[in-house]
């Protein structure tokens, strides 16, 4: 049983404790040292008020978006929007080039992958592509400490040694937290009045990444760069920039070293472009559309809306259909107006390299996708696997050339309306029983795995992360509840659903130590309860993750 260890910071406003709940692995005490737990601590006792404040304020608006509000442009802002003379800070040191990012968990093996690729940018996912075990979180703290000071390194159990190949040009790693909606159970939070609560997650991940790393990226030539997921509206961005600017003069930096390139991946936030730039212009450098989420979000604030919100198989949403467009070119004008990057979506398309048909099938589909986003004016893209980066690059490259980013596209023949962003039957489609099933399938097997630890899952040649099995659970919910019929002509029950969640347990090879049992278990409270979580990974968190 572990011992719990506290830390106590006293400022001259208030009194903060942080309490460690989990075990002290190997390393752990190179990142949990007093002096950053003391900063942690500092982060709540300033910031985690407003922190609850904006989660409430998410869920008063989901209510109004559910019980059919339709989002609009914000006319307290409009003098924001209209004012063509900010600019945001733009592109830091080792920035200014993003024409390739390849995404990924923070593993020690993913790590020296990642880095040794030909990426321009490796996005540190604690995030989405990270199961939040205690060992996955602080062991990930513990590979970015490594890599930012050249010594990573990882041998397999197999004996296969993974080293650092790359000199200088190495990937800039940018680092994406945990969004505010989550929690770290195993550090808990006493405030001044002796309230206990799980630390925020958040700022638990910038916290211990920045007060370790900050100094030592700028050595490096490089600075603090964050990506920074699900924010919802502006006074999200604005509780951000208020972190930044107090964590620079904490420690002595420079304001404005940190950047931060925000993920447009919810539908409130897709109204607030301009304002989320401009509550972080000091610190901003780009957005970045992160379409499967954006499609979830989609699905999650109007899952009870009626036909008009119902959208059809996931692999019917294309970037290509209305209402993904306008969200996507709408970023680009916004982006390249403020003099910010914006970078494009994940395909999820994966090589497979014992299937050389599929792999030709998925790079043909990824060289679509990505010269769709250089010839619109993205600056740069995502990729999730390194043998995509050759076939990203060279759609980029034609289109840039030498040039570092295509921000003087302004995209001045953009005029997207709120009418389009909503314009969800624009997705021509249907529900089909495969589809159905599709969704059973990838939403188990993808809970199973991030039980054992395992954030990013390849299944069937796409890579699943939670943002894609978000979408693959409340597809599943919405259907139920909006008596949705398939093309086949079959009635979307929870019976059905059962059948083939039976289905896929017959077809499922369980091998020893599966969470297959309780991956059922979190999917059936997920997609088939009355009640619908705002996300699937907030009740598996708490009781399945160790």
């Amino acid at each position: 049983m572990t011992t719990p260890t506290t830390f106590t910071f006293t400022g001259p406003i208030s009194t903060a404790t942080l309490r460690i709940d989990g075990a002290r692995h190997e390393r752990f005490d190179e990142i949990l040292t007093p002096e950053a737990l003391a900063f942690v601590a500092e982060l709540h006792a300033r910031f985690s008020g407003t922190r609850h404040e904006i989660l409430a304020d998410r869920m008063r608006n989901r209510v109004l978006y559910s019980n059919g509000r339709d989002l609009s442009f914000r006319e307290d802002t409009r003098h924001i929007r209209e004012d063509r003379s900010w600019q945001v800070a733009g592109a830091g040191p080792g920035l200014e080039d993003r024409r390739v990012e390849i995404t990924g968990p923070t593993d020690r093996k993913m790590t020296v992958n990642a880095l040794n690729s030909d990426a321009k940018v490796w996005l540190a996912d604690l995030e989405d592509a990270t199961s939040p075990t205690w060992e996955n979180i602080i062991g990930g703290q513990i590979s970015l400490f490594d890599a930012i000071r050249d010594r990573i390194g990882f041998t397999s159990p197999e004996g296969k040694e993974y080293r650092l190949t790359r000199g200088t040009d190495r990937p800039t790693i940018v680092m994406r937290p945990r969004g505010w909606h989550l929690v770290e159970k195993h550090l808990t939070f006493v405030n001044q009045q002796g309230v206990e609560m799980s630390a925020s997650g958040s700022l638990v991940d910038f916290g211990l990444y920045f007060f370790h790393n900050a100094k030592e990226l700028i050595s490096n030539g490089a600075g603090p760069y964050f990506y920074l997921p699900k924010l919802e509206g502006h006074l999200e961005a604005r509780l951000w920039n208020d972190i930044f600017t107090y964590a620079e003069e904490r420690l002595g930096i420079s304001h404005g070293t940190i950047r931060a390139t925000v993920l447009i991946e919810t539908i409130p936030a897709a109204f607030e472009m301009d304002e989320i730039l401009y509550e972080l212009r000091d610190h901003a450098a780009g957005l970045n559309a992160g379409r499967w989420d954006y499609i979830f979000s989609i699905i999650k604030n109007f899952r009870q809306r009626g036909q008009r919100f119902i959208l059809p198989d996931r692999s019917e949403i294309t970037m290509t259909v209305p209402f993904m467009r306008a969200y996507t070119e709408l970023l680009v004008a916004t982006c390249h107006q403020r003099g910010a990057h914006a970078i494009g979506g994940m395909s999820a398309f994966i090589p497979n390299r014992r299937d050389p048909e599929a792999t030709e099938n998925a790079l043909a589909k990824v060289s679509a996708d990505k010269r769709r986003e250089a010839t619109d004016g993205f600056d740069g893209s995502w990729v999730a696997h390194p043998d995509l980066i050759p076939t990203a690059r060279a759609e980029f490259d034609a289109v840039l050339g030498n040039r570092p980013n295509q921000i003087e596209k302004k995209r001045e023949d953009v005029h997207v309306t709120a009418a389009q962003l909503l314009d969800i039957p624009s997705a021509q489609g249907t529900v089909s029983d495969h589809g159905v099933y599709d969704n059973v399938s990838i939403g188990l097997r993808y809970i199973e795995a991030w039980l054992r630890g395992n954030g990013a899952v390849a299944i069937n040649n796409l890579m699943e992360d939670a943002a894609t099995a978000e979408i693959s659970r409340s597809q599943i919910w919405q259907w139920i509840h909006q008596g949705t019929i398939t093309r086949e002509g079959t009635l979307i029950t929870t019976a059905f659903v059962e059948d083939l969640i039976d289905r896929v347990l017959l077809e499922w090879e369980r091998t020893p130590g599966d969470r297959v049992t309780e991956a059922v278990d979190v999917f059936r409270d997920v997609a088939l309860q009355p009640e619908y979580p705002t996300f699937l990974t907030l009740g598996a968190y708490a009781r399945y993750i160790d």
